[in-house]
């Protein structure tokens, strides 16, 4: 949900403020006061493409920047950042911490939809239709998508492993010769995991061996031996106790003294320990010695690591061992591959059945909002038609499709190639009243959504309009009073004369009077006496 949006030197405008509310917003204002740009900078805040050409002129960046809530969890908000300036560079920032305008599209922009007429709408895009019917049809076909994607990731690494083996199978005879030589080699040294770590460790003491123990022993002769320091400690502290007689200070001193002597007789006794470890063993020193050269070998042969050795040990084991087993292990694979098949269409089937059960339901529904709209006996259906395998794909088996029947007795056409962008506008309108909160997205933003409406048809845009925003927040560009007299927040965008004697687009919230002339603008064009008495009944009429 968009919370705050504030836009600097786009377009016309230099500075506004559009602060929506959490149900209907509505922006009305003559043609060409500037409406467009405000649906530009809304463009930027999700992630969209931007253009330099957008900045205003004169100045060398615009900027846009929102406080915007990311689903009904999200407590705090956060804020986004967006600006670019007239030389085409751009910059982006959430939270205050730079990002990319990808990472602001998937986060900002997956919640918010833009509903232009002349947009890519998400509604021509045949990938979003089984999302929708999904969305709308719930757990039933939640759970046989589930059941459907794991068996399709089951059979993609069953038929993946099957043409593994077969390829290892049908090795030529150089390859399999070329595997038993590897295979041969590296069992004669025999690895061990983490063989070569503790040789890595114990190496060095081995072959530095007399050196550690000549260190080890003169410490420990130093500390415990004859005349060491020990000695002469136990003599002091014997001084130091006779003294003590004639001051006791001196005996507080003996006291840490001797306990010094208690922790360097601990430590000899350690040095003893280190020195009976040490091992002066040559023969032993050799054997490690040729045992890291053979590692070492393996490793520049089949390396560079010995985790690399391990591979193509098992590598070479395969293809020999497949050579070996007359196919058995291919029978094996391929069996896998069978059952994990069957599984798949088995899964497929159940998914194709469930989402064909909710499509007429979900279409009827669409079809009964398409009504309210006047749409002159329109309909919509939804086609289900099954894939070859090859094109099974992990959203589904068959390719689901929403289809326009313009009228009675017509032939059902692909939603997308409709040519009237106002006849779409008001089919998304009505699929995003059915989906309610199940589509995912908490903004839709319309423009053009009344072009080519009036009279009854009026009322009942604003209807399904007013309806759509109990499940949503809705920001709207409309001409029609009808539609504007139903905003919970109605902002004025107009043209005016800045300061610097530009054109400039301003933005203000109106209420009471002001919005009463503006709806009687709408009306009829002009601010008489029946037409504000219209515009009053109007909304006398919205709010009661």
């Amino acid at each position: 949900m968009i919370d705050e949006l504030h836009v600097e030197s786009v377009a016309l405008i230099r500075d506004a403020t559009l602060v929506p509310a959490t149900g209907l917003t509505v922006l009305t204002g003559e043609t060409g006061a500037g409406k467009t740009a405000l649906l530009s900078a809304c463009k930027l805040l999700v992630g969209e493409r931007a253009d330099a050409g957008a900045v205003r002129e004169g100045d060398d960046h615009l900027l846009v920047e929102g406080r915007v809530y990311l689903g009904p969890d999200d407590v705090d908000g956060h804020i986004v950042r967006r600006r670019v300036e007239s030389a085409g560079r751009g910059r982006v920032e959430i939270d205050g911490r730079m990002a990319s305008v990808s990472e602001l599209a998937e986060k900002v922009g997956s919640t918010v939809d833009l509903c232009g007429q002349h947009e890519h709408q998400r509604l021509l895009s045949t990938s979003t239709h089984a999302q929708m019917l999904d969305a709308w049809a719930g757990e039933g076909v939640t759970a046989a998508l589930a059941a459907y994607r794991e068996a399709f990731a089951s059979a993609r690494d069953a038929r993946a492993e099957y043409e593994r083996v077969d390829e290892l199978s049908r090795s030529g005879a150089e390859r399999l010769e070329q595997a038993a030589f590897e295979l041969r080699r590296i069992d004669e040294v025999d690895p061990q995991e983490g063989e070569l770590e503790e040789l890595e460790e114990a190496l060095p003491r081995a072959e530095h061996a007399e050196a550690l123990f000549r260190a080890s022993e003169g410490a420990r002769e130093a500390i415990a031996g004859d005349a060491g320091a020990m000695d002469a400690l136990s003599s002091a502290v014997s001084t130091l106790r006779d003294a003590a007689r004639f001051d006791n200070a001196l005996s507080a001193l003996a006291d840490s003294l001797e306990s010094s002597l208690i922790d360097i007789d601990d430590l000899a006794s350690r040095l003893r320990d280190y020195r009976d470890s040490v091992d002066l063993d040559p023969e032993e020193l050799v054997r490690m010695q040729e045992r890291m050269g053979a590692l070492q070998g393996l490793m520049r042969s089949y390396g560079p690591s010995m985790a690399d050795v391990f591979v193509r040990r098992e590598a070479a084991r395969e293809v020999v061992e497949a050579a070996g087993d007359s196919g058995e292990r291919v029978r094996l694979a391929r069996r896998a591959m069978e059952e994990a098949e069957a599984a798949l269409a088995k899964a497929a089937d159940a998914l194709d059945d469930a989402r064909s059960d909710a499509a007429p339901r979900f279409a009827a529904a669409v079809t009964g909002q398409m009504g309210r709209l006047e749409m002159g006996g329109a309909e919509l259906e939804v086609r289900c038609e099954r894939m070859p395998r090859a094109q099974w794909t992990p959203a589904g088996p068959s390719k689901i499709e929403l289809m326009y029947r313009p009228g009675a007795g017509l032939t059902p056409r692909p939603l997308r190639k409709i040519a009237s962008g106002g006849e779409v506008s008001r089919v998304m309108l009505a699929c995003k009243v059915v989906l309610g909160q199940a589509d995912g997205v908490d903004t839709l933003v319309f423009d053009e959504v009344d072009a080519g409406v009036g009279g009854s048809t009026a009322r009942s845009l604003a209807a399904v309009l007013a309806d759509l925003a109990k499940t949503h927040q809705v920001i709207v560009v409309t001409h029609l009073a009808q539609v504007a007299v139903m905003g919970e927040c109605h902002y004025l965008v107009s043209k005016g004369t800045g300061v610097d004697g530009k054109p400039e687009t301003s933005l203000r919230q109106i209420d009471g009077d002001e919005r009463v002339a503006e709806i009687a603008r709408m009306l009829s064009g002009d601010a008489s006496e029946i037409s504000l008495e219209h515009a009053r009944e109007l909304l006398a009429e919205a709010r009661g």
